[in-house]
């Protein structure tokens, strides 16, 4: 049986934010209330089991081999944004209905939030995390990211 490579941390990480594009993409050419709400779900699922992960273990991970205050500047700011996309905007457009111009201005603003993170993490926090954490431990942060994934879709029903 062939043995299964690893992803790195950032290969994960970058494999899940091509996700959730394509769902917005998805979204936004979807027809009919009822796909746009499903869609809109299985963002905010996506979503929720992303920022557990990268709080839970990668954030922590860079920000102890981190050795300068602009390590942890970036730090509580992916946070900030954690939370104003995850408290804020993700609870509201769960209980708005999808028919509403409401539900679309909130969706609209989950993928701006979302698309501006992506960015930020991609160009300044993975290069960081390249510089700070050799292959081995990217692979082993991969390794932990992709156990805690798969047992949040599981507790989820979502495996």
């Amino acid at each position: 049986m062939a043995e299964t490579k690893t992803q790195d941390a950032l290969a994960l990480l970058k494999e899940d934010h091509r996700k959730v594009e394509k769902l917005f993409k998805d979204y936004e050419g979807a027809k009919g209330d009822g796909r746009k709400e499903k869609l809109a779900r299985q963002i905010c699922f996506e979503l929720t089991v992303h920022t557990t992960i990268e709080e839970e273990i990668f954030y922590p991970a860079l920000r102890k081999a981190g050795n300068h205050k602009d390590d942890d500047k970036m730090y509580f700011e992916a946070l900030e944004e954690h939370r104003a996309a995850g408290d804020l905007v993700l609870p509201d457009l769960l209980k708005t209905e999808p028919a509403s111009e409401k539900f679309s201005g909130r969706a609209k603003v989950l993928k701006e939030l979302t698309e501006h993170h992506v960015e930020e993490e991609e160009t300044e926090m993975f290069k960081r995390a390249k510089a700070l954490l050799d292959k081995a431990t990217l692979e082993q942060l991969g390794e932990q990211l992709a156990q805690r994934k798969a047992e949040l879709k599981k507790q989820a029903g979502k495996a």
